[in-house]
């Protein structure tokens, strides 16, 4: 276990933060290189700030009476212009 934490301080690690401004809960989905991967619950208004490797992909969940909605993309990226992209 501590080869991988070695292999992560590696990479280009960037600060990422995100607030549930909604007013239900979502699950934060962060999919980066080398087997990157972080999953969170926030409950509205909870901030979650972290490190992540250069070019990964957030990913923000809902939920629907029919299951699960995607609802953002956002991709993570060195130069701090976070990307929002379609979902």
């Amino acid at each position: 276990m501590m080869f991988n934490w070695i292999y992560f301080c590696s990479l280009n690690m960037v600060e990422f933060s995100y607030k549930n401004e909604g007013s239900r809960m979502v699950v934060l989905r962060c999919i980066g290189p080398s087997n990157f991967f972080l999953e969170r619950v926030l409950f509205p208004t909870d901030i979650l700030t972290f490190m992540a490797p250069n070019d990964s992909r957030v990913e923000i969940w809902g939920n629907e009476l029919y299951g699960p909605k995607l609802e953002e993309r956002i991709r993570i990226s060195a130069d701090n212009e976070d990307t929002t992209l379609v979902a």
